[in-house]
């Protein structure tokens, strides 16, 4: 039988999912290291980029403005603790700090979601009613969207966060190579169906209830373009393909997390699982800043333009 601990008792959690890669540690620390500095250094100039030029004030970049900031705050919360975990010897995380990482990193993800799904009505009011945009995308609509963004998500996994911290634990071992809430659960001793019961409340408001809202405005967009005429068409594919293939990159990089969790994978190789547990937390950030810099060619443009003018004042 469990001896019951209060999770006050504990002072710290161990994540044990990390390997003893001898110098290799070096090598992975160097990658992601770079990794994270591109991440910060992409979603920075875009957020400068959007922020500085005034042609690029309209809503559809103001909510590309806040999916960057977004990237920012969940790549800060996952890499620096990662990156010290890995030169360490003792993979060790205090226990309020393992419980900021799973708020870093839960409220990321529905931030992530709900941020998407503002972008697909945004882009189904620009595409199916163009006329009444400005009527309906007003500062204070935008203001309110943004709020929604943020505010309830954020709640949401302060709930969560709060009725995890509260449960009784058994032990302090964290079989991944960063703080993850149903890793927590799994330790506790004392009943968790109010947490279980919650969790999936929380999971189908702040994901399955942005996700149903992106599918049905980009089908809403899709029916529009195809009884459309060419320059319809090729409108939305320009600017609804990025917002669709950031939806599908991140509900498979949350679908491997989710499996990876609930699933025995001690089939598949450590390394493996850890990249599928790490790949909506890394990947995401990166893809993101990439194909929105690269797609949209105002944002292209004004970032190369930036660019020069700092080379050309270095010269």
């Amino acid at each position: 039988m469990k001896t019951m601990m209060n999770s006050t008792q504990f002072s710290y959690f161990m994540l044990s999912a990390f390997f003893n890669s001898g110098l290799l540690r070096y090598l992975f620390f160097m990658m992601l290291l770079s990794l994270y500095l591109l991440i910060v250094c992409a979603n920075v100039l875009l957020i400068v980029v959007i922020c500085m030029n005034r042609s690029l004030h309209e809503p559809m970049y103001v909510f590309l403005c806040s999916l960057f900031v977004n990237e920012l705050y969940g790549s800060t919360g996952l890499f620096p603790l990662l990156l010290v975990q890995i030169l360490s010897d003792v993979h060790t995380v205090s226990l309020p700090l393992c419980f900021l990482q799973i708020f870093c990193v839960y409220s990321y993800g529905s931030v992530e979601f709900t941020n998407l799904a503002v972008m697909s009505y945004d882009r189904y009011l620009a595409i199916c009613c163009p006329l009444q945009y400005n009527t309906h995308m007003t500062p204070h609509k935008i203001a309110f969207l943004i709020a929604v963004v943020w505010l309830p998500p954020c709640a949401a996994v302060f709930v969560t966060t709060f009725l995890t911290w509260s449960l009784q634990l058994c032990g302090n071992i964290i079989h991944k190579v960063y703080c993850d809430n149903y890793s927590v659960i799994k330790l506790a001793c004392s009943d968790t169906r109010v947490n279980n019961i919650y969790e999936l409340v929380a999971a189908f408001l702040t994901v399955c209830v942005p996700v149903s809202v992106s599918l049905y405005f980009y089908v809403r967009i899709l029916t529009v373009c195809f009884s459309g005429c060419k320059q319809t068409r090729q409108k939305a594919v320009s600017t609804c393909t990025p917002h669709l293939l950031s939806l599908l990159n991140f509900s498979c990089g949350v679908c491997f997390e989710v499996l990876q969790s609930r699933f025995d994978m001690s089939t598949l190789p450590l390394v493996m699982r850890i990249f599928l547990s790490l790949y909506f937390l890394t990947c995401q950030p990166l893809f993101n800043s990439i194909m929105y810099g690269l797609n949209m060619s105002k944002i292209r443009l004004l970032c190369k333009s930036l660019l020069l003018r700092s080379s050309s004042k270095r010269v």
